[in-house]
């Protein structure tokens, strides 16, 4: 397994991991940049002319991670070549099905089943349900199989994004990369840092990503009394309070970020679901531990024989505006964990996917750092 990255200056790829690859052995090639960008028909056009049998996909960000940087408005390319391992990739619209389930069930359809050993997913982050995009998914896919991924990103803007696969980027799209073979080792780590503050409350009224009420009271009503002052800058500032919400059955919490809120109807709109019966505490940033989370996931994401080749760092947009001047520490902390000798790139995202540390099912996170790791035995 061979890995490099680059920045698309221009129409110029520079290599920026000064590692000898040939362009035309790459056969996956993950593109993380700002959304402006991607709507250039030059950008995907580029690349394209660059790695000629490459599956190559494009997603729009809140911030673009390269190595031990965090870069705005740039544009990361990263070029993978599996010796040993097969890639099989497929996409879908959101806006050719009725629902978020219906179009995953559909992208799972797609990819073949014998010797699927993981699933990166990339995915539209503002028309997409993300409890619903795991569970289409899973309806035909064996749990055995890891998932990991994350949903575009706008900047803090949250009005649109862009995915793409082997064309250029569009708003609504799914993509979903098969990894086959039984050479690829897939590692994964998930960690917040957040805390939670405030008594347990139970979800009496919501409607799959839509929250009404709980307690038999209004949810947007009480959310603002706890926020006090910070109301006043909703939707924005909800990205700096999110849910901590432990779902009916689940032994672990999730946590849910406010997409949008409606005055009219006061409710809540979130990434995800929050069923009726959820129990929600709320949350607030932890400079320190916003830090140390991400040397925790990274830990969970290695090998106890060997350090990834490469690590795909997916992490939150709330979590880029708490740190601010310091959202490179995060990232600097994932790569002392695999002692600065893995190839690392990523994005800041509107929703991360990841099984718990672990193990078990894919879940839909959100204000977390997320990190899969990769080498080849």
């Amino acid at each position: 397994m061979k890995v490099c990255n680059f920045q698309l200056v221009g129409e110029e790829l520079v290599n920026e991991s000064n590692v000898p690859i040939i362009e035309s052995n790459v056969n996956l090639v993950l593109t993380f940049s700002s959304k402006n960008h991607l709507q250039n028909p030059n950008t995907f056009n580029s690349i394209k002319s660059q790695f000629p049998n490459a599956d190559i996909v494009l997603c729009s960000t809140a911030g673009e991670i390269l190595q031990e940087k965090v870069l705005d408005n740039s544009i990361i390319v990263t070029a993978l070549e599996f010796e040993k391992t097969t890639i099989v990739s497929s996409v879908v619209n959101i806006d050719d099905f009725k629902t978020t389930e219906g179009a995953t069930i559909a992208l799972a359809k797609k990819l073949q089943k014998e010797n699927l050993q993981y699933i990166l997913l990339i995915s539209d982050g503002s028309k997409v349900n993300g409890s619903e995009l795991i569970n289409g998914l899973y309806k035909h896919i064996d749990r055995k199989v890891t998932i990991t991924g994350g949903l575009a990103g706008d900047g803090s803007k949250f009005e649109s994004t862009l995915v793409g696969l082997n064309n250029h980027a569009k708003e609504g799209q799914i993509v979903a990369i098969g990894f086959y073979g039984n050479s690829l080792v897939v590692n994964h780590g998930s960690q917040g840092g957040w805390d939670v503050f405030g008594l347990e409350k139970r979800v009496t009224k919501s409607d799959k990503n839509v929250l009404t009420e709980f307690e038999d009271q209004n949810a947007l009503e009480i959310y603002k009394k706890y926020l006090g002052e910070e109301s006043k800058n909703l939707p924005g500032s909800a990205l700096l309070f999110p849910l901590s919400v432990l779902m009916p059955g689940s032994e672990k919490s999730v946590v849910r970020t406010i997409l949008s809120i409606d005055e009219v109807n006061k409710t809540m709109t979130f990434a995800g679901d929050i069923p009726v019966g959820s129990q929600i505490r709320f949350m607030k940033a932890n400079f320190d531990k916003i830090t140390n989370a991400a040397s925790f996931a990274a830990a969970f994401a290695t090998d106890k024989i060997e350090l990834p080749t490469y690590s795909l760092l997916i992490s939150c947009v709330g979590r880029k505006l708490i740190l601010g001047e310091k959202v490179n520490q995060e990232v600097e902390a994932v790569s002392k964990t695999y002692k600065n000798k893995t190839i690392l790139s990523g994005f800041y995202s509107y929703g991360e996917l990841s099984p718990f540390n672990e193990g078990g099912k894919c879940q839909l996170h959100n204000q977390t750092m997320t990190i899969t790791s990769f080498y080849e035995k």
